[in-house]
């Protein structure tokens, strides 16, 4: 695709290394453009890349026409998530020209990781860690008696190191019957000594998102490993259950391989355990510059696994009223299989 344009923040960083929250990217054989209004003018001159940055005070998509008119050509393609019903409306206005959709356009230029982004993607995963082992300790020494949502508000905060970082998402800390609600949301809930907990988080760094969810128990010694050990023998079977799911997808994941297969393979773990009504998401997702991108790595799917690829891998199990269990770790597709970030 010689000619398109986006709006996206992370598809057109990824065209010239900024974005911000108004902007449109022109792409038009060997010219590209950023437009922008004059609240980013000096950022985008000081670091967009191989683009020509053009201010304006006035709406961005009347000059998009006008650059689009001009150059005479006669069709330019746009990813239809990008725009707005009515912004695309305004795009299209009195241009004779065929827009052409192709979805997902920039997360399949950006599904096979380059070394630079496959080093920040590590970075990232290292220091969303480390931060996971400090709030562990916090919760070991602080956590009981405080609610989901405090502990919440803690782990952001020690996600972003005082401001340091974005955060992936909004991080998910779920306390026993709540964590059987997989994106659930804080609540008044408050932490006992033995209590279960789901949490589900990641930082950026420079623009790249990690990804992990770890289960543990509130104890003294609590910590955020893959090796648990609860006094419940129904959670200690749940959890050991989606660990083995867990290691059956990432034992078949590898170049070549379908992704529903690697999904499949971690499914029929749960199912065997007569688990599987519970099982209610995809195993994995793309990690890069967006928390969710391409691959899917799910029982539809048919992509087939590359090189250099970043997924998550994270089955789960979740059983309304009582609990729930996931365990999700990103993984780097390598030449003889998948290595755990």
């Amino acid at each position: 695709m010689t000619n398109y344009i986006l709006k996206d923040e992370n598809a057109v960083y990824h065209e010239c290394g900024f974005s911000c929250d108004n902007e449109l990217f022109i792409k038009l054989e060997d010219e590209a453009y950023f437009i922008t209004d004059p609240r980013y003018t000096i950022e985008a001159k000081e670091m967009v890349k191989n683009a020509e940055v053009i201010e304006t005070p006035r709406d961005l998509y009347v000059v998009a026409k006008k650059i689009i008119k001009e150059s005479k050509i006669k069709k330019i393609f746009y990813d239809p998530s990008d725009f707005t019903v009515a912004q695309f409306s305004k795009l299209k206005q009195s241009l004779k020209i065929t827009f052409k959709s192709a979805p997902n356009f920039s997360q399949k230029k950006r599904i096979i990781k380059s070394d630079r982004e496959i080093e920040l993607l590590r970075t990232a995963v290292k220091l969303g860690s480390e931060a996971f082992d400090q709030f562990a300790n916090y919760l070991q020494n602080e956590g009981v008696g405080k609610s989901e949502q405090y502990i919440n508000f803690e782990a952001m905060r020690i996600l972003q190191l005082h401001g340091k970082y974005d955060l992936s998402f909004h991080p998910i800390t779920a306390v026993d019957e709540n964590a059987a609600k997989p994106h659930a949301y804080a609540s008044d809930k408050i932490l006992s000594s033995d209590s279960l907990l789901l949490v589900d988080a990641g930082l950026k760094y420079e623009r790249f998102c990690s990804d992990r969810t770890r289960v543990s128990e509130l104890t003294d010694d609590m910590n955020f490993s893959k090796i648990q050990k609860f006094k419940d023998a129904k959670k200690q079977k749940v959890y050991d259950t989606v660990l083995k799911a867990q290691e059956a997808s990432i034992k078949i994941a590898k170049p070549g391989v379908k992704a529903s297969d690697i999904d499949k393979a971690g499914r029929e773990v749960i199912e065997k355990a007569g688990f599987g009504k519970y099982f209610v998401h995809s195993t994995g997702h793309g990690v890069g510059l967006d928390i969710h991108e391409l691959p899917v790595i799910s029982k539809k799917s048919s992509m087939i696994i590359e090189e250099n690829m970043v997924f998550t891998i994270e089955p789960g199990i979740y059983l309304p009223d009582e609990f729930g269990v996931r365990i999700e770790d990103m993984v780097l597709a390598t030449s003889n299989g998948v290595e755990i970030l």
